[in-house]
């Protein structure tokens, strides 16, 4: 059974991109590639339950096990050596993407306090989108009173568009809320 999300780009999302960016083929018009949830974590190199309470949060999130990433280099001044770990992360594609991304569109970030919109500073140049978030527990898998502290989040929508304006339509008629610098024009 497919995703709402990917119904929806296959029945009304792929028509409306293909009239707006005038593409020859279906194939052409980009879509959602996968979705990296990253937590990264400063104090871990201390404790190792830093990472297990992480390491558990992300798998709860995502409904994937995510795995630990570890620093590639020495930086002395941060007191850190190569081959600690420093976060966890999680890459998700096909049905988990769909579903991960429709929930934090639909539910998680009107959840967000003073929510107005995901700013469009975002995009990278390349289409692909990032944004962070303050608080892993409003994700609605969070129980409050089993976290050990509020730690933030980044998620990367990783798309095949070309150029920021094809990601940001993509996005947009996915159902994220984006803030306009234009005032929505």
């Amino acid at each position: 059974m497919k995703a709402r999300l990917e119904e929806q780009y296959e029945k009304s999302i792929v028509p409306t991109m293909t009239k707006e960016f005038a593409y020859k083929n279906s194939l052409a018009v980009p879509r959602l590639q996968k979705a990296v949830v990253n937590i990264g974590l400063k104090e871990a190199k201390d404790s190792d339950q830093v990472i297990t309470a992480s390491f558990a949060d992300l798998a709860a999130i995502t409904g994937q096990k995510p795995v630990v990433t570890k620093a590639k280099k020495s930086i002395a001044g941060f007191k850190l050596r190569a081959g600690q770990p420093v976060g966890v992360k999680v890459t998700l594609r096909g049905q988990r993407m769909y579903d991960f991304v429709d929930k934090l569109f639909q539910i998680v970030l009107p959840r967000v306090r003073d929510f107005r919109g995901l700013p469009e500073e975002g995009f990278d140049g390349r289409g692909n989108y990032t944004l962070g978030l303050t608080e892993q527990i409003v994700f609605p898998e969070i129980d409050y009173n089993k976290i050990d502290k509020v730690r933030s989040l980044e998620v990367t929508l990783v798309t095949t568009a070309k150029t920021d304006k094809e990601g940001v339509r993509l996005l947009e008629l996915m159902g994220m809320p984006i803030r306009r610098k234009d005032g929505g024009k």
